[in-house]
Order: C-alpha cells, then sequence, then structure tokens
C-alpha cells in the first residue's frame, strides 16, 4: 500500500463509481455481503496503492466517497461474507472482483485456479474454499468521465416501416478494408471511416445491428485451442465496451462513431447478452456476480437460495441452465432487473445508441414459473420513457420449458421470425408443400404476430445471421464444413435448408454458378420484397462465403471477416441488392403499416392483396392445398390501404411472381384499368436488370427458379412517380 484516502459516507444510488467533479462515489449492491473493500490499483493495474472499506450500508447497498480520486482510477472490489455454496453463498474475499457497474476495463483476464473461488481438483469440488489472490489475473474496472461534446443534437429515429436491418461484426467488417488505416481495422474508429459509411448508405440499410460489444471474455477450451470468442456471446461488463474494439483507451471512440452515423441518418443496434455470464456453473471462476451476490444474481435450482428461488438448502449449490452455459441471470430479482435496465438506459443516453438486439430474449421474461409476457423485465421496457422509444428485438426463443416463443412478446416489440428464414430456404431449394407457409412469411407471419395491435414490423424477417451459413454458401454446400473450430464438424446446425446446386463448395462449372447467383437473388428480392422488417447479414449482397462453416464464433480471421475484392459477380449481386432496398423504400406497397387480410376494403372496394394462380385465376384452397404448387403470384394494390398522407408512389400496384420449380412457367399478368401497363422492375433471372412494359393479360415467361416485380400505377401523380423510379433504376 502506497497511498492514504480519506473516506466519506457517499451515497447508496448511483450504483458503480461516479466520478462527481470532487472525487468518486462507489455503490455496490449486495443483499447478503458483510463487508466491501474497495482496492485502487496504479495507472499498470498491477500495484495496489489502497484498499478502502466502504463505511456504509443503505438498501442493501454498501457505499462511500472518495474525495480527490480523479478519472483514470483502476479499481476492483472484495466482497466478504458467508462461503456456504449448500445455501447459494460464495463469497471469497480473496478474489478481486470486477464492478458490475463498471464503465470501462483495462488489462486482460489470465485463466489459472487463482481465479475460482474453491481449490481446483479438491476432492470436496467447489464445497472447499481457496485462498489463492486472483488480483494480478483479473482486469481492472477504470472510473470515466462521461463528458463528450457531441455533433449531433438527437439521435436518428427511422421509422419502423422504413427499417432496414444490416447485422455485422465490428472487426470483421474493416479487417480487410483497404480504405480504413491499418491501425484503425476491427475497431470503432474504422467502422466510422468514410469507406464503411459509404457503402452501408449505398446499400440502402437503414440500422446497423453490431454483434456484442460489450466487455466479454475468452473461455480457456477455445484459447488452448489457439481460438477465441469472435462473436462475443459470454458479456462480463454490462456498461463496459470491449477494449478489442477500440483504437485508444477512450470510450469517446464508440462515441464519435455513433456521432458519424447518425450524421449520415444511420442507426446504431446494439446485440446485447443479459441472459447469462462466464462464471458459469458451480465449477466456474469467481470473476464478478458470484463473489458479489450468488444468491441474488443468479436463477439456482429449486429448493434453494434466495430471493425468488426458493427458500435456503441443498438445491442453491446448482445452477438453473436456461441457456445452456452454465447460469442463468436472475432477472425475477428487483437489483438484477435494476442492473439490466440500469445498463440499456446507459447505452441509450449516455452513448445514445438506438435499439437492441436480444439474445436469447425469451430468458429475459422468463419468472420462476415459466415464460411470462407480463414478467417484470418486458413491463419494464414497456413503461420505461427512455427504453420504450428506441428499437427493442427479441430473438425469441431458448433452450429451457417452453423456449420458442416466436409472436409471443408484447406489443411494442419486435421479432427475429425464423420461421421466415426456414421456410424460404426450402422453398427456394425446391420443397413441397410450402406455398402457404411461403404466403404467410411474405405477409409478415400475420399468423404469429397479428394480435393485440402489433404491426407488421414485429417481424423482423432474415435468411441469414451471424449464426449459420452465409447467403453464399447457403447455396454451395448441402452440408456444414466446421472443422476449423477443432470440434471434429460436431458444432453447428445440421438443418440449414441448404442446397449446393449441384456442387458441394467451390466449383469452376459456369451453369452451377450461374443458379447459385440466381439463387442468392432470389432469397435476398423475397427478403426484401416481403412486409415486415428485414435484416441482412453484412457481405450477403456481394456472395460473402465462409467455406462452408456455418457456426464460426471462434473464427477471428479470414473465414469471418469481409473480404472488398469483390469480383464483378459480386458487384453485380450489390448492385441488384441496392436496386432492392431502393424499391422497397419508393414503393410503400411493399412495407404496409397494417396487416394484409386479402379482404375487400368498403372505402376502396379493392382487396389489399389477392394470390394468384398462373393462369390470373386468384388461387383456392385447390392451389394452396396441393404439395406441388411452387408457382403463384402475390398482386398489393397500392390503393387499397387508404391512407391519411399522400406520397408519391403511395396507390402504385405491384404484382410480384414466385416460381421455385426447374422449369419455365406461362404467366398471365392480371387485367388493370385502361392506359396502365405494367412495368418490369426485377427478373431475377435476368443480369442486369432492365425495365420492360408490358400490357395487362399478357402472358409472361416466368424462368424455372425466378422471382420478378411488376408495377402499376393509378394516378397521374403517382404515374409520374412511378416513372421516376424507372429511370433511376
Amino acid at each position: 500500500m502506497t497511498q492514504t484516502y480519506s473516506i466519506e459516507e457517499g451515497t447508496a444510488h448511483p450504483l458503480g463509481a461516479t466520478y462527481t467533479g470532487h472525487g468518486v462515489n462507489f455503490a455496490l449492491f449486495t443483499a447478503h455481503g458483510t463487508k466491501v473493500e474497495v482496492c485502487i490499483y496504479d495507472e499498470a493495474g498491477i500495484e495496489e496503492l489502497a484498499r478502502i472499506t466502504l463505511p456504509e450500508y443503505t438498501d442493501e447497498v454498501w457505499h462511500g466517497f472518495v474525495p480527490g480520486l480523479q478519472p483514470g482510477a483502476r479499481y476492483g472490489y472484495r466482497v466478504h461474507g458467508p462461503y456456504e455454496p449448500e445455501k447459494g453463498h460464495r463469497f471469497n474475499h480473496h478474489k478481486l472482483l470486477m464492478d458490475p457497474y463498471a464503465k470501462a476495463h483495462m488489462g486482460e483476464l489470465k485463466w489459472g485456479p487463482e481465479l475460482f473461488g474453491y481449490t481446483v481438483g479438491h476432492e470436496d469440488a467447489d464445497l472447499s474454499f481457496d485462498e489463492r489472490d486472483s488480483a494480478h489475473m483479473v482486469p481492472k474496472c477504470v472510473v470515466v468521465d462521461s463528458h463528450f461534446q457531441w455533433k449531433q443534437t438527437r439521435n436518428v429515429r427511422v421509422p419502423w416501416d422504413q427499417t432496414v436491418f444490416y447485422e455485422t461484426h465490428v472487426r470483421g467488417f474493416t479487417m480487410r478494408r483497404p480504405d480504413v488505416p491499418e491501425h484503425m481495422r476491427g475497431t470503432f474508429a474504422g467502422l466510422a471511416q468514410d469507406g464503411p459509411i459509404k457503402h452501408i448508405r449505398e446499400l440502402g440499410v437503414t440500422s446497423v445491428e453490431l454483434l456484442p460489444i460489450q466487455m466479454f471474455l475468452n473461455q480457456p477450451f477455445l484459447t488452448d485451442k489457439g481460438l477465441t470468442n469472435y462473436w462475443g456471446y459470454d458479456t462480463m461488463g454490462f456498461f463496459a465496451l470491449d477494449q478489442r474494439y477500440m483504437d485508444g483507451p477512450n470510450i469517446d471512440e464508440f462515441k464519435a462513431m455513433v456521432d458519424r452515423f447518425h450524421e449520415n441518418g444511420l442507426e446504431v443496434i446494439m446485440d446485447v447478452v443479459y441472459n447469462h455470464t462466464p462464471e458459469g456453473n458451480e465449477l466456474g471462476p469467481t470473476l464478478s456476480f458470484k463473489g458479489i451476490d450468488n444468491a441474488s444474481y443468479y436463477r439456482l435450482m429449486p429448493g434453494g437460495g434466495a430471493d425468488g428461488n426458493g427458500a435456503e438448502g441443498p438445491g442453491a449449490r446448482y445452477y438453473i441452465n436456461d441457456t445452456g452455459t452454465g447460469n442463468t441471470l436472475n432477472l425475477s430479482h428487483p437489483r438484477v432487473l435494476q442492473m439490466v435496465t440500469d445498463s440499456l438506459r446507459y447505452w441509450v443516453t449516455e452513448m445514445r445508441v438506438d435499439g437492441f438486439r436480444f439474445d436469447l430474449a425469451t430468458i429475459l421474461a422468463r419468472e420462476p414459473y415459466g415464460f411470462d409476457e407480463g414478467g417484470g423485465f418486458l413491463k419494464s421496457c414497456r413503461q420505461d420513457p427512455v427504453l420504450s422509444s428506441v428499437k427493442l428485438v427479441a430473438e425469441p426463443w431458448d433452450i429451457g420449458p417452453g423456449g420458442y416463443q416466436v409472436g409471443g412478446f408484447p406489443p411494442g416489440w419486435a421479432e427475429w421470425n425464423d420461421q421466415f428464414r426456414d421456410n424460404v430456404r426450402a422453398w427456394w431449394k425446391g420443397d413441397e408443400a410450402l406455398a402457404p407457409k411461403l404466403a404467410q412469411c411474405m405477409s409478415a407471419s400475420g399468423d404469429r404476430f397479428n394480435h393485440r395491435g402489433r404491426r407488421p414490423w414485429a417481424s423482423v424477417n432474415f435468411i441469414t445471421a451471424h449464426d449459420g451459413f452465409t447467403l453464399a454458401d447457403t447455396v454451395s454446400y448441402n452440408e456444414k464444413h466446421n472443422d476449423a473450430n477443432g470440434e471434429d464438424n460436431r458444432d453447428g446446425s445440421s438443418d440449414n435448408r441448404s442446397w449446393n446446386c449441384g456442387v458441394e463448395g467451390d466449383t469452376d462449372d459456369q451453369t452451377v454458378l450461374d443458379l447459385r447467383a440466381r439463387q442468392q437473388r432470389n432469397m435476398l428480392a423475397t427478403l426484401l420484397l416481403s412486409q415486415g422488417t428485414p435484416m441482412m447479414l453484412a457481405g450477403d449482397e456481394f456472395g460473402r462465403t465462409q467455406q462452408g462453416n456455418n457456426n464460426a464464433y471462434c473464427q477471428d480471421d479470414d473465414i469471418s471477416w469481409l473480404h472488398w475484392e469483390i469480383d464483378e459477380r459480386g458487384q453485380a449481386l450489390n448492385r441488384f441488392t441496392q436496386r432492392l432496398t431502393k424499391l422497397r423504400k419508393e414503393l410503400p406497397v411493399l412495407r404496409r403499416g397494417r396487416f394484409l387480410s386479402g379482404d375487400v376494403k368498403e372505402e376502396t372496394q379493392l382487396k389489399d392483396v389477392t394470390w394468384l394462380a398462373p393462369d390470373g385465376a386468384e388461387m383456392d384452397s385447390g392451389h394452396w392445398d396441393d404439395p406441388q404448387t411452387r408457382c403463384f403470384g402475390m398482386l398489393l394494390e397500392g390503393t387499397a390501404q387508404a391512407s391519411s398522407i399522400a406520397r408519391p408512389a403511395d396507390d402504385a400496384t405491384v404484382m410480384i411472381m414466385i416460381n421455385s420449380w426447374q422449369d419455365a412457367i406461362e404467366f398471365k399478368l392480371p387485367a388493370r384499368a385502361d392506359g396502365v401497363h405494367w412495368s418490369r422492375l426485377i427478373d431475377t433471372a435476368l443480369d442486369p436488370q432492365e425495365p420492360e412494359d408490358f400490357e395487362p393479360e399478357a402472358i409472361y415467361t416466368v424462368t424455372g427458379r425466378s422471382m420478378l416485380l411488376f408495377v402499376a400505377a393509378g394516378e397521374k401523380q403517382s404515374a409520374n412517380a412511378v416513372a421516376a423510379l424507372v429511370a433511376s433504376l
């Protein structure tokens, strides 16, 4: 110890280490801890300069104020209390603990037996007690100064009906970009450069969804194999950025990136993991929550624990594992719920992000008795004036009981719709009996989402995401090829609904390559021309491959990074994707604010959607029930849903044709009023795309395995707007 600090009472709020301008207030919740010490370290995070006991305990919060302590101070906690695993308590003051509310960290976690609260290898396992100090193994928390001079005065608020998500990885997006300075590649500063932003804007997406950027850990089973936790789904610091994505030590780098995105009209969406931590089960390390108040922070087995887990007893030694990672955060506890909502508000108010995608979100809504859409977390978000104003997207499944909840979240939430992914892939693969399911998917899955006043945007449609094949691999591989992960190809899903178009993997066969290119266009067109909210995976727009790896979570290398040496095929696909996003933006009929019903609207005497057979007749049960129905049309009447706000092309009508047969089919264009013609804007069998006009009731030859879009304008205003749109394409 080399320094002496005075300590004052301080306050129990806010939690964490807060710089006031005169010093730092420390506040840590622990319902069962008997004493809390703050350890202050030197700039290198090695030498302990002081150990200060927090003097006050208010409402289960230990707190104290250290005058004169400045931003940049390195610190950690030691929490005293009972070590009684059978009662759910795992306090061990020999272990330095990270602050759950820390805004920054420095140093890397060094794995070793000192990190564990018990003696590894002891015959009593986790019932034993380890007295070795872990301070030299643990990252240190850092006090931050939150001041930042924002250039943009407010966040971007893209309307839901105009939203196009783009899922990407901060590091993977820029590691191979030649227009990003080498020292910035893989960082927030790199992502904020002109080149990346230009590509994203020209692509027509509105909302960039970043894979986890909160502080996370690499587990030994990966580092021992020379691999890494590339995706980042193992969050340890819910208020802190991960240092791996920073060009320097200052969190202002992230704020500057957000500012630049907002300047360019782009939203920043965070993928967040509030369902578990890297501390694992009873045999896991003691890094933070486990040593601060294990019985409060984690869901423990029935018959044990406290605060919503049941009476204390032997069951408290073991953890409920609804996540598959060893533990589950206990959001039924009010302080744990507070931590999560405090974290979310911090990212919105202090870091100015525009929304969140919640990993395994069913867990967040699970109470001890099961999933509850009226549970504490969902109710907290719904009533919170900050959180209810941003985009909230659920991954609505986990491995726990009743874990699959697509369509089961309450109003105000959007949800990843894996039914869209599975059915669209299977349709273009050529599977039978899928016409009714595809029609539902293209209609924003109203069978699941059309209740309680929810809107079509609640269905977040996707064909690919970080987890699974890329789009190019979906049309190039029948089987997963995950050997690089070191698990003998056992990891990753084997149910991919993919088709290699005749050859597994790389090929020089031009016929196969042409078919793969068309299949990619087919799936992108299905995604971007369907009702609901589309989400694209970064790189799909130019045919990125992972060489058949459908679980590249541990590949921080060329397998996962985007390669920007784009060949002619990739450039053509990128132009095609830009064309689709432009059509989606300019034709409101493709992104209705209400679910399609197929009923005749009293005010217009038109149906909002009509499903047509190739002969021009309206489809009936005979068509839908026929497992061989693989070609049909979707007629969207622009004037069928009255709007109080007139916009150009509002009453433009769209005809979409879909043919998953390998053979061409003759399709009759619908009849229209005199003088109105159809303009073909998309035909996935053509490359490049050239607009062409056709008369009503003309017969169009729909090439095998292709998708088309025609547009017809009604009033003069929309006719002019459509003509201008066609000219711009």
